[in-house]
């Protein structure tokens, strides 16, 4: 990749994250379609900040009536509309703060590992228009649960190390996800706040390890492509001999519904 990584700027990416990146846990998934007024079926969704469609996929084969999966990256969402697996999802150019959808579209709207980067109020207000009077806005993440074995954790020691004084945007347990909660109580346009949590355990060899850590924007931006190189080759050297890595993820949902 020429010059340095934009933080927030996934170009160049698509291929590692549509290819490595891991999925959410199913039980959060089942959880979260049974919050709706309606069954599956017979409900629309939208998945916002959709990358590759990794989320956008899993709502599709969840048996929902309809899937628009809207992201704003050139590389991503072509990435995204290309997999094997598309289905009868429609693809979209748009954003958290201007998805593009109709108003009163939706029961379902979704981002993953996405809303770290809208600005929150500009993002909710759209959202409340385009769901339907009584709809869910979910926003999840699926960050590692480093601290769950003794090689994950060593290698989240060392990045923390190099990034001293350059804090992560989110991992999905940090930033925006710690007064996540709050912040959606006290919105006038949502209610009835319900947050959910699960875990899978994935057993990744090396190369799907290190191409998952590719896929990363923000570790990239704040260490500099010579910097995140530096870093790729240690973890490399760390997990060397390793046959495959056991990950963690945690995958936590805030769902809320939109006023009506």
């Amino acid at each position: 990749m020429a010059g340095e990584t934009k933080l927030g700027d996934f170009t160049g990416l698509a291929a590692d994250y549509t290819r490595y990146r891991q999925g959410y846990a199913p039980g959060v998934v089942k959880a979260l379609l049974g919050l709706l007024d309606r069954p599956a079926a017979h409900c629309d969704a939208a998945d916002v900040g959709a990358g590759t469609g990794i989320w956008s996929r899993i709502l599709a084969q969840a048996g929902l009536r309809s899937v628009v999966a809207v992201e704003p990256n050139d590389d991503m969402r072509g990435k995204g509309s290309a997999h094997r697996e598309n289905g009868a999802i429609a693809w979209r150019n748009g954003s958290g703060e201007a998805t593009g959808l109709e108003a009163n579209s939706v029961d379902l709207l979704t981002m993953a590992s996405s809303f770290h980067w809208v600005d929150f109020d500009k993002g909710t207000a759209e959202f409340a228009r385009v769901l339907r009077p009584g709809g869910r806005f979910c926003a999840l993440w699926n960050p590692r649960l480093v601290e769950a074995n003794a090689l994950t954790a060593a290698i989240e020691t060392e990045l923390d190390r190099r990034l001293v004084g350059k804090p992560r945007v989110s991992s999905g347990r940090s930033g925006i996800t710690q007064t996540l909660t709050a912040q959606l109580w006290a919105h006038p346009l949502f209610e009835d706040i319900v947050y959910l949590e699960g875990r899978h355990v994935a057993h990744l060899a090396p190369e799907i390890y290190m191409g998952a850590w590719r896929s990363v924007n923000d570790v990239r931006a704040k260490l500099g492509e010579a910097g995140f190189a530096d870093f790729l080759a240690w973890v490399e050297k760390r997990i060397a001999g390793h046959k495959t890595i056991e990950a963690v993820y945690l995958t936590r949902a805030w769902a809320a519904r939109r006023r009506a």
